[in-house]
């Protein structure tokens, strides 16, 4: 089995390019499933305060015979929670959760532009608080637009170390990922197969067919040779084992071009426009 790349963030510190996504899984079920993909040889898990189940992963890695600088983990903070005091509350909280005295890359997890009166300027300086204390070693944003990154720069003197943002084929979103790369952010692409929409695509089924792969390996594929980390999220073990192999086969520039013609710009759009998106969670 082809061994995951890790990328170098822009504070120095390292991701693996895979990593495998608790989003939407039962908390009931989540330390079962994240001992899965464990032992199915992941080692970057991409959990969040609204998921609910941070716990759970925080129970798989206690149950694993694996030392906790082994597995790099990803938490997000929750909508409700973009107050300083409370930001700080919340993240002790998702520590204590989680079993462990660090996480190894916090985010905001949406911008919330018509929250809080437009303010999560000081929620990233909490974030860079978290950093400085050595208990958050990476921190980042998810679903930033390019303004907010502008206004980030603008404001701050930290540069996120990633920006978790939807993408996939059908939707490329083109000008957050230029925005990020040229800050040096790398990007984080949620919903990578569009949530199961691109699996049965023409196109990708005869690259699939060529290259000998499942659509889901194709598109996973296409996502790494473009630089970005992704997630993917499967109960499965076979899938998950699937979801793994994707770093022993190439699509050639060709294959790569034609994924691309496949965005729809906004019409491909899956998730709720961060400069809209206002919920808070009861």
């Amino acid at each position: 089995m082809a061994s995951v790349p890790n990328l170098t963030l822009n504070d120095g510190n390292t991701i693996p390019q895979l990593g495998f996504g608790v989003f939407q899984v039962p908390p009931e079920d989540t330390a079962r499933i994240t001992g899965l993909a464990l032992d199915a040889g992941y080692r970057h898990i991409d959990t969040a305060q609204m998921y609910g189940n941070e716990k759970g992963v925080g129970e798989a890695l206690a149950a694993s015979d694996l030392a906790r600088d082994d597995v790099f983990v990803t938490s997000k903070l929750n909508n409700g929670f973009h107050e300083p005091d409370a930001a700080r509350r919340s993240f002790d909280e998702s520590l204590a959760a989680l079993g462990t005295d660090h996480v190894d890359l916090f985010l905001i997890h949406w911008p919330l532009p018509t929250r809080y009166d437009g303010d999560f300027v000081s929620t990233w300086k909490t974030l860079v608080e978290f950093q400085k204390e050595g208990r958050a070693r990476s921190i980042g944003v998810s679903n930033f637009q390019p303004a907010h990154l502008e206004r980030l720069a603008q404001e701050t003197d930290v540069v996120p170390a990633v920006n978790q943002i939807e993408v996939h084929p059908y939707f490329g979103n083109e000008a957050a990922r230029a925005a990020s790369h040229d800050a040096g952010i790398l990007v984080e692409a949620w919903s990578p197969i569009a949530q199961g929409g691109v699996l049965d695509d023409g196109t990708i089924s005869e690259i699939a067919e060529k290259v000998g792969r499942s659509t889901a390996q194709v598109t996973l594929r296409w996502h790494v040779q473009r630089g970005d980390i992704i997630f993917p999220k499967s109960s499965s073990p076979q899938r998950m084992k699937e979801n793994f192999a994707i770093f022993d086969f190439e699509l050639d520039d060709a294959q790569v071009r034609a994924i691309d013609a496949l965005d729809k710009g906004e019409q491909g759009r899956t998730g709720p426009n961060p400069d809209e998106f206002d919920y808070i969670p009861d």
